[in-house]
């Protein structure tokens, strides 16, 4: 078993107070023709609107469901807008203040200890990571995604305590490597913590811009910077300057490519909207392998549902969430690496980003049996 912890700089968190979202929302709406998808993009482009799904402006689309965190200052515009134009909404979440502090409901047994049953910062995880063997995978490229890094950990600690008794990890461990990177954007996870619970980039510096951080899965070199929205340093889809211009990705990239000879699966973990998804995400056009990736997410999601009817839907990127451009999963791919997924988590959207502690340990308990499922089929079908 191996382990890679994250490469990259950490950000030194500034003495200043972390970012409040007292009496913010998250609206729900689903524009029902292109009329309609054009007013919530005219509202984005005279608000400050934090796109939770899609995650970017471009993707709108008639008869899409769109989550979005709005400020109490514009939340009475926006609702007036969307009320004269007789657009339905729902109010997801009253005030995002409130749930963020909610999302901790798991009591420590002992306080400061790591718990596999709560989100851990940075510091616990780093500590915990450098005494533990290890097994590939990664986790948290976008940081306000928590429940992404607390799988990883999970994965860690069951590969570590049921080997040895559990017949299937066993044989596992025993005949494959298992790299797992469970905090692919350190700095930004550590912001995410400290003081911007809704920040989704790395930290790293623009030239030219007041505005930080670049999306780490717009900044893989296939199809980079090919769609709108991924050249504006101040969005949140920002693809970075050029293709690998982010140490966390050069990190990762390196590594597959001196081992791509061994790595028959790449596996990414997001949330939210429970969906297992391949190739690709930059075009419509099928990947040769779709009917063999098709099956495997198809059975991967029956599996994951058989813990607590929890149900995913699975398919190519473009067509079953959003097209996207320099994703982590289509580079893979294209490197060569047949078997690329990604998993969105839990939930669908009543929490969003903010999953509440008590859900950690079912959402885990779920995903490791699809994952099991995979790595099952990676080593019975792949040479």
């Amino acid at each position: 078993m191996r382990f890679i912890l994250p490469l990259g700089l950490i950000a030194t968190t500034l003495a200043i107070a972390p970012v409040r979202f007292d009496r913010e929302k998250v609206l729900r709406v689903k524009p029902q023709d292109e009329k309609q998808a054009n007013i919530i993009k005219d509202l984005a482009k005279t608000n400050q609107l934090d796109f939770w799904y899609p995650d970017a402006i471009h993707h709108i689309a008639a008869n899409m469901t769109i989550d979005f965190r709005v400020s109490e200052k514009e939340f009475h515009s926006i609702q007036s807008a969307l009320d004269q134009n007789k657009m339905h909404y729902e109010i997801l979440i009253h005030d995002l203040q409130e749930e963020i502090e909610k999302q901790f409901d798991v009591k420590e047994d002992i306080p400061g200890r790591h718990s596999y049953a709560k989100y851990n910062n940075w510091n616990k995880i780093g500590k915990r990571d450098e005494r533990r063997k290890a097994i590939f995978m990664d986790c948290g490229i976008h940081a306000r995604e928590w429940i992404s890094p607390a799988f990883c950990q999970w994965f860690v600690y069951q590969a570590a305590k049921t080997y040895g008794k559990n017949k299937i990890m066993t044989k596992l461990l025993d005949r494959m490597n298992f790299y797992v990177l469970p905090v692919f954007n350190v700095d930004g996870y550590i912001w995410s913590w400290t003081q911007n619970r809704m920040w989704r980039k790395n930290r790293s510096k623009n030239q030219n811009s007041k505005c930080i951080g670049t999306d780490l899965n717009r900044n893989f070199n296939v199809s980079w910077n090919s769609f709108p929205n991924t050249k504006n340093p101040c969005l949140n889809t920002y693809g970075g300057p050029e293709p690998e211009s982010e140490k966390e990705t050069k990190a990762v990239t390196d590594f597959i490519r001196s081992h791509l000879k061994s790595i028959k699966a790449y596996i990414t973990f997001h949330s939210y909207s429970q969906m297992l998804l391949f190739p690709y995400g930059y075009t419509s056009k099928l990947p040769a392998n779709h009917k063999d990736l098709a099956k495997v997410a198809k059975i991967g999601t029956d599996v994951l549902a058989t813990r607590y009817e929890t149900r995913y839907i699975y398919g190519p990127i473009a067509s079953t969430i959003y097209p996207t451009s320099g994703s982590s999963l289509d580079w893979a791919y294209n490197l060569g690496i047949k078997h690329t997924f990604a998993f969105e988590l839990r939930d669908k959207g009543k929490f969003g980003f903010l999953l509440p502690e008590s859900l950690i340990k079912p959402t885990c308990k779920e995903t490791l049996l699809a994952v099991k499922y995979i790595a099952k089929y990676i080593l019975k079908h792949t040479s």
